[in-house]
C-alpha cells in the first residue's frame, strides 16, 4: 500500500511531445499532479481531462506541474488529445500494468468493444518535489472523481499553511 509521506514508485512514460517523462526528474515548485486515466474509451476521463486543461494555468500558478497518463498506445493517446481538445496538457501513454499495480491502481478487464484488454482505473496523486506522496485518490470505478476546484483550493491552503500529509500512520 502506497502511503502519504512514502517515496513514490518510479514512473517513466513516453509523452506525445516525444520525450520520456520521468517522475524522478521532475522539480516543481510545490507538487507534481499525476492524473491516471482509463484511456480513449472513457467519456468520464474526457470530461475530467478537458476540465484539467481549462485549469492548467491555475495549477501552474500554484507551482504544480501536471501530467495525464494512461496505458493506451500512442495512436489512442494522440486521438484522445486531438478529439478531446487537450491543448497544452502533457499526456503520457503506454503505462505498463506492473507500473499501475506499483501505484496501487485498480486494473480492469475489457467488458465491451473499444476497451483495451486490461487498463487502469482512475487515480490522482500529488507528489512533492522530493518524490514523496502527499495526496492520493484511487478509484475502482470510473465515476465520482475528486473535483479539481476543491483540489486547487486545497493546494493553496497546504502551501500557505505548510499542512503535512495525512494518512501516513
Amino acid at each position: 500500500m502506497l502511503k502519504p509521506g512514502s517515496h513514490a514508485p518510479e514512473l517513466a512514460v513516453e509523452t506525445l511531445e516525444g520525450e520520456t517523462w520521468r517522475l524522478s526528474e521532475r522539480n516543481p515548485e510545490n507538487f507534481t499532479l499525476i492524473v491516471f486515466y482509463r484511456g480513449l474509451h472513457c467519456p468520464i476521463c474526457r470530461k475530467q481531462l478537458q476540465e484539467l486543461t481549462e485549469k492548467l494555468d491555475h495549477f501552474r500558478a500554484n507551482g504544480v506541474e501536471v501530467i495525464a497518463i494512461s496505458g493506451d498506445q500512442r495512436d489512442r493517446a494522440e486521438r484522445s488529445h486531438k478529439d478531446w481538445q487537450l491543448g497544452e496538457l502533457r499526456v503520457g501513454y503506454r503505462q505498463r500494468v506492473d507500473s499501475m499495480r506499483d501505484w496501487g491502481l485498480f486494473i480492469s478487464r475489457s467488458i465491451k468493444e473499444g476497451e483495451p484488454e486490461l487498463f487502469g482505473e482512475p487515480g490522482l496523486f500529488l507528489i512533492r518535489p522530493d518524490g514523496t506522496v502527499y495526496y492520493e485518490a484511487i478509484q475502482s470505478m470510473p465515476f465520482a472523481r475528486p473535483p479539481l476546484d476543491d483540489l486547487l483550493g486545497a493546494i493553496s491552503f497546504v502551501v500557505k499553511n505548510g499542512y503535512p500529509p495525512r494518512g501516513e500512520a
